[in-house]
């Protein structure tokens, strides 16, 4: 595997080796020992997985600590544009995002440490996506940042976007108050 730094500390692409031949592929998708020297060492406790289709929004989402959670994240069928926003209290790069396109062709996996908050946009038809999570889902315990408050391009068109209740009525981050 291979790792990608982006502009925030912490928060990795990972493109995987693969193996192909007539009949397919094969990829490790995960080893916790790799994971461990080469990226974070964090515990993962849940598996999570969500499908979605086109023009589905998710996010931006995080749990509060002690509750925080790390994403390990993928996309196995279709493909996402992921986004991970900084909301880290004294950090150099509080308030900015980065993002990565996921897809079953290219492989990748994103991680987005404990401290950020968490989304995705669904850019293909369907798109089946996991999570690794370093902590369990707690209700009480989760927040979220209005989608359109820091300024990044989702790639879907405004009348095409499908987004939960729930995501259209989270704060603007310039009225959000960080618990990291």
């Amino acid at each position: 595997m291979e790792i990608e730094k982006t502009d925030i500390e912490g928060v990795v692409l990972i493109r995987p080796k693969v193996y192909t031949d007539e009949r397919g592929y094969f990829m490790e998708t995960f080893s916790d020992r790799w994971f461990r020297e080469n990226v974070a060492d964090v515990d993962f406790v849940q598996d999570n997985e969500s499908r979605s289709t086109f023009g589905v929004i998710r996010g931006l989402h995080f749990q509060r600590p002690p509750f925080a959670q790390g994403k390990l994240v993928r996309c196995t069928r279709g493909k996402v544009l992921d986004i991970a926003l900084d909301i880290r209290s004294g950090s150099p790069t509080y308030g900015h995002w980065v993002s990565a396109v996921l897809s079953d062709e290219n492989k990748c996996q994103f991680y987005v440490p404990e401290g950020f908050a968490h989304g995705f946009a669904v850019l293909s038809g369907e798109a089946v996506f996991q999570y690794k999570c370093t902590n369990y889902y707690h209700p009480e315990a989760e927040g979220g940042i209005a989608l359109d408050s820091v300024g990044i391009e989702w790639q879907i068109p405004a009348l095409k976007r499908i987004i939960s209740a729930k995501d259209l009525n989270h704060v603007d981050f310039c009225d959000f108050k960080t618990p990291f």
